[in-house]
């Protein structure tokens, strides 16, 4: 009960923060376009938190890859968002983006074909992630691949995809990526309404995303997803098909990943393979170890806590906050074995 209500205090303190962005500037209760723009990402980082607790806390899948489906879910909104960009062609779609423009190209990718609608791009947001980890999933899941040797081919596969996104003839604008979008839906970006539009979006997501993943964990599924966690040959012994348990909620987890990215990207105004790097992964399971493993709730409560510190740290002493990650990374498994729900437990009960 105490998780539930903390929960729902965030969303309702969440909901509240646009409509103060609307106050006049003189007001206390002001809130800036900054805080708007900021707590917009971590609800974003939350949904990627989220993702990862349901594999890591429930599954003990311990990806260090989720870093890499949220990028491919950015990049697939990026697409969109570019080919809404440039002078219009016949029925009216952009003819190049500019990168492609500048780096010498005649014609469009095959690949790019498609993304001038919207319901497109964000199918694929979801389809990429959702493939690409059922590709992985299956070779890893049926050779028994589990523990650090799976987090190392995630981890492998994140940075192989970051070296190749940096190139330029993969057609994804290179080391720049996509940046200078100017519209989504129909609506300015650069516009309060539109922040608030894609504020409330991805608050509505993860609140849907958590609802699905408490109603999954509670179910038959979800306890043999727990009991293949604490002793997954026992569970292979009774019978039941690991595999397939590990690759569903492998998958699904991915593909909740990739929507993160997707409303990550028309937020923050720009999407480049740096958001392949293995240290994003990392703090994501920083995330959920701190705010607590296998809870859902204390992976969105550590996603805001560590991005907080991250912000204010990285306002005056950007080179420390490497060493505090480092220091959460060794600590928190430590002195916080159960993260910030072990806390509220103590404290108030369940």
């Amino acid at each position: 009960m105490t998780r539930r209500l903390v929960l729902l205090a965030c969303v309702v303190l969440l909901a509240l923060i646009p409509i103060l962005n609307l106050l006049p500037d003189a007001s206390p209760f002001h809130v800036s376009d900054f805080i708007v723009s900021i707590c917009g990402k971590w609800i974003c980082y939350a949904i990627l938190a989220l993702a990862l607790d349901l594999a890591w806390g429930y599954a003990g899948i311990l990806s260090l890859g989720h870093g890499a489906f949220f990028a491919l879910g950015g990049y697939a909104i990026g697409m969109h968002l570019m080919r809404l960009i440039g002078p219009r062609g016949v029925y009216g779609h952009p003819i190049l983006p500019d990168f492609m423009v500048f780096l010498g190209y005649t014609e469009l990718p095959w690949y790019w074909l498609g993304f001038d609608w919207f319901i497109f791009a964000f199918a694929m947001a979801l389809v990429v992630p959702g493939l690409l980890a059922l590709v992985v999933g299956y070779l890893a899941f049926r050779s028994r691949i589990t523990g650090v040797y799976l987090s190392i081919i995630t981890q492998a596969l994140t940075y192989a995809l970051m070296l190749a996104f940096f190139r330029n003839d993969m057609g994804f604008g290179g080391n720049n990526g996509f940046t200078d979008f100017k519209e989504l839906l129909g609506m300015p970006l650069n516009t309060p309404a539109t922040r608030s539009v894609l504020f409330y979006a991805s608050l509505v997501v993860l609140v849907l995303a958590y609802l699905m993943c408490a109603a999954l964990t509670r179910t038959k599924f979800g306890r043999v997803l727990t009991a293949i966690r604490d002793a997954e040959s026992r569970v292979r012994f009774l019978g039941y098909d690991v595999t397939q348990h590990k690759l569903f909620v492998f998958v699904l987890s991915a593909m909740l990943a990739g929507v993160a990215g997707a409303l990550y990207v028309p937020q923050v105004g720009i999407i480049n393979p740096g958001e392949f790097s293995p240290g994003n992964s990392i703090e994501a399971v920083v995330w959920v170890a701190f705010g607590g493993r296998g809870t859902l709730v204390g992976a969105i409560l550590g996603a805001f806590s560590v991005n907080a510190i991250k912000t204010w740290l990285t306002s005056f002493a950007p080179d420390l906050w490497l060493i505090v990650l480092g220091c959460l990374f060794i600590a928190v498994p430590l002195l916080l074995p159960r993260g910030l729900i072990g806390l509220l437990r103590r404290g108030g009960g369940k």
